[in-house]
């Protein structure tokens, strides 16, 4: 009987896969869990979405729709291959389907396929497949035409292969929906067999590597803490140094995470952050907003980031903080702040 992971162990668990991964809002506590049993878990299901550009997919996974609330599935992985945590628990993805697939799941001794499935949500024989199957909605329109770019497709094998790793499962544990439900046609655009074959490959190797991998393409972590106090003033982009002001300078492809601790911010309050790389001339680029609201207290906020620094160019962080009362020039101060990640020569 395998109870479900942790919050916090899923989430290292595709970290050390070399997943790159995006928490997304109260993603640790979004879960149907209230409606029927999350365990025992016994697989991990791959499924498309079903949409096309222009629709927020990610927070669609998370919401859900009229007639489906939220979540539809643990994470959302969009075509960039960033895997988006969208749950935790029992989501509204596998609904019903075939026993016989199931115990083929578990038991991990079937051939290419698991038996062809014979039975859908509602049926009379149908078991829960919610309660059994970690669930990864992947973007896609699901019209067997649109197509899987080889980061999206890597990134949904080693985000099954972080889940099974952790288990000690095999490459069997994982399925397709269309393997589960005699009504379903996902994931469209790829064979199942040839999914469990790459993932067999990746599970070969450590965590954290891809099968034709050189060494020279394994990542190189960095980490920096600060315990210096610093003010973030109401309405002023001010940059927060960690141990330096520059976090990371070189041509680099990163995954970089900024943690801050701030005192006594009040509840509904604003803080944003964001990274800019500061090139040679003195001019910048600078990286989307990421927004945080306070609580009262201690706050602790996460602001993420994902991209490449040319050469020369140096890595930084700023944040900012909006007051409720636009009249309140108090500023708040900044306890400790923590830069983490991973960078790619």
């Amino acid at each position: 009987m395998a109870p479900p992971l942790s919050a916090g162990r899923l989430l290292t668990a595709l970290r050390a896969e070399g997943c790159t991964v995006r928490e997304v809002r109260s993603w640790r506590t979004n879960n149907r869990n209230h409606v029927g049993a999350w365990s025992p878990v016994n697989g991990v299901m791959i499924h498309h979405t079903v949409t096309g550009p222009g629709t927020d997919v990610v927070n669609l996974i998370y919401d859900g729709y009229r007639g489906l609330p939220g979540p539809l599935a643990l994470g959302c992985i969009t075509k960039d291959g960033v895997v988006h945590l969208t749950g935790n628990g029992r989501a509204n993805h596998a609904g019903g389907g075939d026993l016989a697939v199931l115990r083929a799941v578990i038991a991990e001794n079937y051939g290419d396929y698991p038996p062809p499935p014979r039975q859908h949500q509602g049926s009379p024989g149908a078991v829960d497949g919610n309660a059994r199957f970690y669930g990864f909605e992947c973007e896609n329109r699901g019209d067997g035409r649109d197509p899987w770019p080889r980061v999206q497709y890597i990134a949904m094998v080693k985000a099954a292969a972080a889940v099974i790793r952790a288990y000690g499962w095999t490459a069997k544990s994982a399925i397709g929906h269309l393997e589960w439900s005699d009504w379903k046609v996902d994931p469209r655009g790829f064979d199942m067999k040839d999914y469990r074959r790459d993932l067999a490959a990746c599970l070969a190797q450590p965590a954290g590597r891809w099968p034709d991998q050189e060494d020279t393409d394994m990542p190189t972590t960095f980490g920096r803490y600060d315990t210096t106090a610093r003010p973030l003033r109401p309405g002023q982009w001010t940059t927060v140094p960690i141990e330096a002001e520059n976090l990371l300078t070189g041509a680099a492809a990163i995954d970089a995470l900024v943690q801050l601790t701030l005192e006594n911010v009040p509840v509904g309050a604003t803080l944003q952050g964001r990274f800019y790389h500061r090139r040679t001339d003195g001019s910048r680029w600078t990286a989307g907003i990421t927004e945080r609201q306070g609580t009262d207290g201690k706050t602790f906020v996460d602001f993420p980031h994902t991209g490449s620094i040319k050469p020369a160019e140096s890595l930084h962080f700023e944040a900012v903080y909006w007051p409720l009362d636009p009249a309140d020039t108090a500023p708040v101060t900044v306890t400790a702040a923590r830069a983490r990640g991973l960078y790619w020569s």
